[in-house]
């Protein structure tokens, strides 16, 4: 008989999502609700790395948490997932590393597209942080221009800080209007990614308001799911 703390393996392969220890809502689109996945028809697991905040992750690029997610990844596969993504797009930083650590395919984050798309363009969570070392870790061409919605906005201040509580409405507001003005600073972005995995929920907002095609880590996901080998 199982422990009462194990789990038995899932019965067919899935997609195994790192996530931050988080507490802001997670309306559906963005990468840790469930109905995201089941629009999608696919099967997730999701694996809570503890301590793992937004701003440990995002703003301190905490090394201390570099280990943590290779254990998590190892036992994803281990309990049968044949991808691994994380839930944080600045994750990106450590892609070589996860990758290295286990023997399915890992996608750490939206950037990952960057270098096979036209004239890409980033939006992000949070400009400042998402240094030239990241966006090399994930293969983004120098020079890709990026932008981050306001830092004290809704969309920000709710998210790195882990509220409880955050108006979608005003977080939508604020990440369409980082894509617009990522448009206006850089008229030759003819695609839009949002490196945040919590702006999926905005794409058809952001599209809608910049006439781009808008890619983010869901799009990427279900693309590279759909190509895995039977």
């Amino acid at each position: 008989m199982l422990p009462l703390s194990a789990a038995p393996a899932p019965t067919a392969p899935f997609l195994g999502i790192l996530m931050l220890d988080t507490l802001f809502p997670r309306p559906p689109g963005d990468i840790g609700n469930l109905q995201t996945w089941a629009a999608l028809g696919i099967p997730v697991q999701m694996h809570k790395v503890q301590g793992a905040s937004p701003a440990k992750i995002v703003r301190e690029a905490d090394p201390r948490f570099v280990q943590p997610f290779v254990d998590a990844a190892r036992t994803m596969q281990a309990q049968g997932a044949a991808m691994i993504t994380t839930s944080c797009g600045f994750l990106a930083a450590y892609q070589d590393l996860l990758a290295g650590s286990v023997d399915v395919p890992v996608v750490s984050s939206s950037l990952l597209q960057c270098a096979h798309l036209p004239q890409p363009g980033v939006v992000t969570i949070a400009a400042a942080s998402l240094t030239p070392r990241i966006l090399a870790a994930a293969g983004v061409p120098v020079g890709t221009p990026v932008q981050g919605v306001t830092p004290d906005g809704e969309f920000a201040t709710r998210i790195l800080g882990n509220a409880l509580h955050m108006d979608i409405t005003q977080a939508e507001r604020e990440v369409v209007a980082a894509a617009v003005a990522l448009c206006q600073a850089h008229p030759q972005v003819q695609t839009i990614v949002l490196e945040c995995t919590n702006m999926p929920v905005y794409r058809d907002a952001v599209a809608s308001a910049t006439g781009l095609p808008v890619h983010d880590v869901v799009s990427l996901l279900a693309q590279r799911w759909a190509a895995l080998p039977a």
